[in-house]
């Protein structure tokens, strides 16, 4: 049995989107949970802001699902979410979520959805070499280069928190 066989059916997910991207898919899993951003940097042994929370929101008007991509040491600015897509946002609800990214609140991960999901990412994720994201499951992460983040998940690079 390899290491990636040990892996949660969701990280494994996660796993096979990175491979498929062509990038490293290198999934940590830890004793620790990784839920909230403060874990993750604890489990981890990482900055706070190296921590990648994705949050989805939901267009008012469109209903659709917009990823934001956040430094674990920010908050989120509601109001340049909405700028950055032109449409007021709302947060939906967990069945929501998992409706439109196959995964559960806590382990939401930046790629490995089953349909595209349009994505805003916080500027000030560029400041680290290396930033850790969620990779399906409460207790899974995976390391990967901010510019390789955007790049994979065409996300809108853009200031998310004031």
């Amino acid at each position: 049995m390899t290491e990636a066989d040990i892996l949660p059916r969701s990280a494994r997910r996660v796993r096979a989107a990175l491979i498929e991207l062509g990038l490293p898919a290198d999934i940590v899993r830890l004793a620790d949970s990784t839920r909230t951003a403060p874990e993750a940097a604890a489990a981890v042994g990482c900055e706070l802001g190296a921590i990648v929370k994705s949050l989805v929101m939901r267009g008012t008007t469109s209903h659709a699902p917009v990823l934001a991509l956040v430094s674990g040491d920010n908050r989120a600015d509601v109001a340049l979410i909405e700028a950055a897509i032109d449409e007021p946002v709302e947060r939906p609800d967990a069945a929501y979520v998992r409706e439109v990214t196959g995964y559960a609140i806590g382990g939401i991960p930046p790629v490995g959805h089953p349909h595209h999901v349009r994505t805003v990412m916080d500027e000030d994720l560029l400041r680290f070499e290396t930033v850790w994201a969620a990779a399906g499951h409460p207790h899974a992460v995976f390391p990967i280069a901010p510019a390789d983040l955007a790049k994979a998940t065409g996300a809108q690079v853009l200031a998310l928190a004031e």
